[in-house]
């Protein structure tokens, strides 16, 4: 007999396994049926219709790629893509500053601190149509609000949402106003994370409160950064309730965004193919933009 033999060991199967599975998939049904009937089917869906032609009443039409080649060599295309992109460039710093901002105010010691971050973050979960209207009657070139207060200090009164060359920037103000909120949440939660030792070893070694933003404040604050940018792009991207509302994609189609072509696709054009495949490259734009943020974190995004 070997000395030092080390015993066997035998697998022994839990009992109550397959029960146990069991319960987990009951209690996964309630989230699981409702994603698979309202997600998954429509996905799957969408991708058969972008292979027809059909006008939502005839019978469909194979038409294979044709819908990808059309959409891809047609100038409209390129516009509103040009134009989401425009949206996104002007939407994303504007969110994040005004957020970052008000995030390091009332991570400051202030009377009334909940009650400002209650009243900053009202506009998030108030309806989109509710504040495109509010913000249309601001944006009013000739009774609004905001033009009334530049013409009494003598600065030139856009035309905004009637303008071509003010109708984006306008929707683009009244998006960035209404998801500070949400934005400020994030990073307010990040920066009470950040630990307070860090600032007073800072502090220590002579560094000033500019030096401390730069160096502690914003590379700690990276995965909250990251997690907004990330859910901003996407939200950027499918922008559609805004344009609707305040300028239904004009005047002269200056504001036209992608996902408001999918839709005059589908309901006035009656290209329901085209707008079925135009939503699928928008998916693969977004699905190609969050896999780069994603492997390019580790450059700059930094966890303790």
């Amino acid at each position: 007999m070997k000395a030092n033999a080390t015993p066997t060991r035998r697998r022994t199967r839990r009992p109550g396994g397959g029960k146990r599975l069991g319960w987990v998939l009951f209690f996964l049904l309630p989230s699981a049926v409702p994603l698979f009937i309202f997600t998954l089917v429509p996905m799957v869906s969408s991708l058969w219709v972008s292979l027809h032609k059909w006008n939502l009443i005839s019978p469909m039409e194979w038409v294979g790629l044709g819908n990808y080649k059309n959409l891809l060599t047609d100038e409209m295309t390129r516009r509103v893509f040009l134009h989401t992109l425009i949206y996104v460039a002007g939407y994303l710093p504007l969110v994040y500053a005004g957020g970052l901002g008000l995030a390091l105010a009332l991570n400051q010691k202030l009377k009334g601190r909940s009650f400002l971050r209650a009243i900053y973050f009202l506009p998030v979960v108030t309806s989109w149509v509710v504040v495109a209207l509010v913000w249309k009657w601001l944006l009013n070139p000739t009774n609004g609000l905001v033009n009334q207060v530049l013409g009494a200090v003598g600065l030139p009164e856009p035309g905004w949402w009637t303008d071509p060359h003010w109708a984006l920037p306008a929707v683009i103000l009244s998006s960035a106003w209404k998801d500070l909120g949400f934005v400020m949440v994030i990073l307010l939660a990040g920066l009470q994370s950040i630990p307070s030792d860090i600032y007073e070893a800072a502090k220590v070694d002579g560094s000033s409160a500019w030096q401390r933003f730069w160096r502690v404040t914003l590379p700690l604050l990276s995965p909250s950064t990251f997690f907004v940018v990330v859910i901003s792009l996407i939200n950027g991207f499918q922008v559609f309730d805004q344009v609707y509302v305040m300028t239904g994609g004009g005047p002269q189609g200056s504001s036209q965004v992608v996902v408001g072509q999918i839709y005059d696709l589908t309901f006035r054009y009656g290209r329901a193919g085209e707008a079925s495949a135009l939503s699928w490259i928008l998916f693969a734009v977004i699905l190609l933009i969050t896999v780069f943020q994603i492997r390019g974190q580790r450059r700059w995004v930094h966890y303790a």
